[in-house]
């Protein structure tokens, strides 16, 4: 995938905008940021519970791997070449509902 087809996954999905986050091209929804280019071009940092993360690199180690900045966030970097659009879809709705379950969390504080 290219990140211009990973902007027209994200975009056809309700309340997701486009925006920046961390200087780099990134999607939010209400303002929360659920994935967002990594700088090098080639990944995307997309936010998942850990649980998620875990079996995501086990099952596909090439396509979804993390590195030291990201072991305490509740992310992983998506390999953008080997991941297709139905993978995305998946991935990028699930980001809404756990940036959801956090905001949630927050008011309720």
């Amino acid at each position: 995938m290219t990140f211009n087809a990973v902007r027209k996954v994200a975009l056809a999905m309700e309340g997701v905008e486009e925006s920046t986050w961390y200087g780099t091209a990134a999607f939010k929804v209400h303002g929360a940021g659920i994935a967002r280019l990594k700088e090098d071009g080639k990944s995307l940092v997309v936010r998942v519970d850990f649980e998620q993360r875990r079996e995501l690199m086990e099952a596909d180690p090439e396509t979804y791997y993390i590195t030291d900045h990201y072991l305490n966030y509740p992310a992983v970097l998506v390999c953008l070449s080997r991941v297709d659009a139905a993978a995305m879809r998946d991935l990028l709705r699930g980001a809404c509902r756990f940036v959801a379950g956090e905001q949630r969390k927050r008011r309720a504080k």
